[in-house]
């Protein structure tokens, strides 16, 4: 019988898994999106992890024991480890790559790099909460100082660890153009016009307003890949790793099938 890589996946959306499979990363991205009995027809985030990587809360060599081809030889899609509590346990070092799937079961991979920030005229910025909160945040804070305080163990809704990402989105430009046209077309899939334009007026408004919600739950099955500002970031009050987006003539140079098939 044959002998297959082991790989340690963790799913970052939509539903939060750590996963033992057989399967290479486009492999897994097709067999989740549309080759799964769960008949997801969505998008799919997430990360490999490096296959040595253990801890306690996870029973990972009991899965990879479990992690056996099929009869006729075909191998093993995948072995789920853990559903709950996942990244808050998972080391940042342990973290290679990650991966963005389009509900066609196209992959693309991105990469760890430093964070560079880039100038921006806005002091107000759009956050997508994805892991294990799912939020989007109207924020004063950027990119870096949103997660720490987010992942601050003094505040009431957050978490030890957040993966998230910022969305572009030009404050100033959004309100000029509501200003004239207020049945415009929205920004932000799920909100309303009218909406965004009240909490970005109440931040701007109130000195001390830092943070302000703009829905309880981040669409990421609606939001463009186009309107990534910089990447994916996990961060904890410790550390943080990034994941930079690459720009549209990267991607379809790179990943043409996924260039093809992404909205």
């Amino acid at each position: 019988m044959r002998n297959y890589e082991t790989h340690l996946y963790m799913i970052c959306y939509p539903n939060p898994s750590l996963v033992a499979s057989q399967l290479n990363y486009e492999q897994f991205a097709r067999h989740y999106v549309s080759g799964s009995s769960r008949d997801y027809s969505g998008r799919l985030i997430f990360a490999e992890l490096d296959p040595n990587y253990r801890h306690e809360y996870f029973e990972i060599d009991k899965a990879y024991k479990e992690l056996i081809p099929h009869e006729d030889g075909r191998p093993k899609a995948t072995k789920f480890i853990a559903s709950y509590r996942i990244l808050e346990h998972v080391a940042f070092s342990a973290i290679q790559r990650l991966y963005l799937t389009t509900p066609a079961g196209y992959a693309m991979y991105l990469g760890p790099s430093p964070f560079e920030k880039k100038p921006s005229k806005n002091v107000i910025r759009v956050f997508a909460e994805i892991n294990p909160i799912r939020m989007l945040v109207l924020s004063r804070y950027d990119y870096i100082e949103f997660g720490r305080y987010i992942t601050s163990p003094h505040y009431p809704k957050g978490a030890p660890k957040l993966f998230y990402t910022q969305l572009e989105f030009d404050i100033d430009e959004f309100l000029e153009e509501f200003a004239v046209n207020p049945l415009m077309q929205t920004p932000i899939p799920g909100l309303h016009p009218s909406k965004i334009r009240d909490a970005i007026l109440e931040v701007k408004n109130i000195p001390n307003k830092v943070n302000k919600g703009l829905a309880m739950d981040c669409p990421m099955d609606r939001i463009p890949w186009r309107m990534i500002r910089h990447g994916f970031m996990f961060a904890s009050q410790e550390d943080y790793k990034f994941f930079p987006m690459p720009d549209m003539a990267t991607i379809e140079k790179s990943f043409y099938k996924f260039y093809r098939t992404m909205d």
